[in-house]
């Protein structure tokens, strides 16, 4: 039998299972010489910090670059992004699948945007489903994906092509309100919430994604509407039906409709899909002047976009808590560092908190040096755990602030944080072993005791007392070292959830 007949069996029995991996290990020592072996060292904890990043698609923000691309030109640019991603050791991609009552992907319910193919409604030709490419291209480089909509936007002013026959304004026009020069879903009528949480729920059970965001628009307010200013919501119909009468005041019965949509979406994701993370991403300050160092004439998102973003983080009715926190370090009235430490305090259930950073303005408005700063304030900041870029556009170049995350900022991969709310369930230690030995050329075979749980393998190597980290994708079995011989190899197996097992470790012998 040949050293490579003997690799191919035991790479057999591993796909078999653990029981049968056992034998093949030792098949592979009987015809290898031992040198390594397994061993109480304990290698550090991998590093755990969300690094994500926006990639907008209403009005072609970021990709596709420009609407009516082929096919192939737009995978192409999706591949690029997700290359990028993990050349930044990001580990996140926030994609935006709904912009406005349209979708990115194969909707049961609504139409194909026409950011895609310049028209509303028409697929790509030849066909492919972008969210379902977008979700294995990312998943195959070790990164999550998170299905961005914007639960109430149902057309943008960017919006150009006739629009569908199966668009909610047209299918369902008495859901719909125009408000300036938007298309917008009145939250206030009983079947809002239902349309959008059928829409959110068909993504969740069809599509394998990591989680979903809403972003900070729910009613809107005048800074939406251009020239026209101090537009009411045109809400009359659904507040004389609803709620007039009650005991809520008008404001408050718009906070409500919003508040119950939020707990509800969280509901209901978990009910379909423990795994999949919930999170929201509103504006960066609750209320003008609180806390009380922060400009008491900023934009009041509870009081003109009904969002009591606080409720939301205090009742725990999501996972993740991205606030834009678009100001830098210095400036008092909008302190980065101060509104971070503020929503910090209103986090009594400790779900993640990952702010929003305005990478887009790097080298703009402020130096890139700021964005890098920022990052170190998070994670000096106990309880935030994470951080997302808006957007990705401006990491895709080679630009000032990108090298200053490759080279200073992300030097070492990271996991997401684990969500113990969510599951404590540690997951079995995995099946690991050594071939190519004899030859000098070393393959780590990864077998999970369950493989249900495998989502990532982190590979941790230690040489010359140094350790260095890999984490690969839980598809990958096999893991080619080569010709390097590290003093102490140890690999661990993480889940859905975050949670890692015990790392099985092996020390060289010789």
């Amino acid at each position: 039998m040949t050293a490579l007949h003997r690799e191919h069996i035991v790479m057999k029995l591993m796909r078999w299972g653990g029981g049968l991996l056992a034998a093949a290990c030792c098949l592979a020592a009987a015809a290898e010489s031992l040198v390594y072996e397994h061993s109480t060292v304990v290698p550090p904890p991998p590093v755990r910090e969300f690094r994500g990043a926006w990639v907008a698609t209403v009005n072609n923000t970021v990709w596709p670059s420009r609407k009516g691309l082929s096919t192939a030109e737009q995978q192409i640019e999706l591949i690029a992004i997700l290359d990028r991603a993990v050349q930044l050791r990001l580990n996140a991609i926030i994609f935006q699948v709904r912009p406005a009552c349209d979708a990115f992907y194969a909707s049961r319910f609504e139409p194909w945007s026409e950011y895609l193919t310049g028209t509303m409604g028409k697929p790509p030709q030849p066909f492919y489903d972008p969210l379902a490419f977008g979700i294995e291209a990312a998943h195959r480089r070790g990164l999550e994906l998170h299905a961005w909509f914007n639960p109430y936007r149902a057309l943008h002013p960017s919006a150009q092509s006739p629009i569908a026959s199966n668009h909610v304004s047209r299918a369902r026009p008495e859901l719909v309100r125009k408000y300036g020069s938007y298309l917008w879903l009145d939250p206030g009528e009983k079947d809002v919430p239902e349309y959008s949480l059928s829409v959110v729920l068909d993504v969740v059970r069809r599509y394998d994604v990591d989680g979903v965001q809403f972003d900070d628009y729910f009613y809107p307010d005048a800074a939406q509407n251009g020239p026209v200013k101090n537009l009411p919501f045109p809400d009359d119909w659904s507040w004389k039906r609803f709620g007039a009468g009650g005991i809520l005041n008008r404001d408050d019965w718009r906070r409500e409709n919003v508040n119950r949509f939020i707990e509800r979406t969280y509901q209901t994701i978990k009910a379909a899909k423990p795994w999949v993370k919930f999170g929201v991403s509103p504006f960066g300050i609750w209320r003008p002047g609180v806390p009380s160092s922060i400009d008491a004439h900023a934009l009041d998102a509870y009081g003109k976009r009904y969002a009591d973003s606080r409720k939301w983080l205090r009742n725990g009715w999501l996972d993740y808590f991205a606030p834009q926190l678009y100001w830098p370090i210095e400036p008092p009235e909008h302190s980065f560092p101060v509104l971070l430490k503020w929503w910090k305090e209103q986090n009594a259930r400790d779900r993640h908190l990952w702010p929003g950073l305005y990478s887009a303005q790097a080298g703009i408005r402020w130096p890139p040096t700021e964005i890098v700063n920022q990052i170190r304030t998070t994670r000096r900041q106990p309880g935030a755990t994470g951080h997302i870029h808006y957007s990705m556009k401006s990491l895709l170049s080679d630009s000032a602030l990108a090298k200053l995350l490759e080279k200073e900022v992300y030097t070492q991969p990271a996991l997401v944080p684990a969500s113990p709310w969510l599951s404590t369930n540690v997951p079995g230690r995995p099946s690991i072993f050594i071939s190519g030995l004899k030859s000098g050329n070393l393959r780590l075979g990864c077998g999970p005791a369950d493989e249900s749980q495998v989502w990532l393998w982190v590979i941790q190597t230690r040489s010359a007392g140094e350790w260095k980290t890999e984490i690969v994708p839980g598809r990958t079995i096999t893991r080619v070292l080569g010709d390097f011989h590290p003093d102490v190899i140890a690999v661990t197996l993480v889940d859905r959830f975050g949670n890692a097992s015990r790392p099985v470790v092996f020390k060289k012998t010789k």
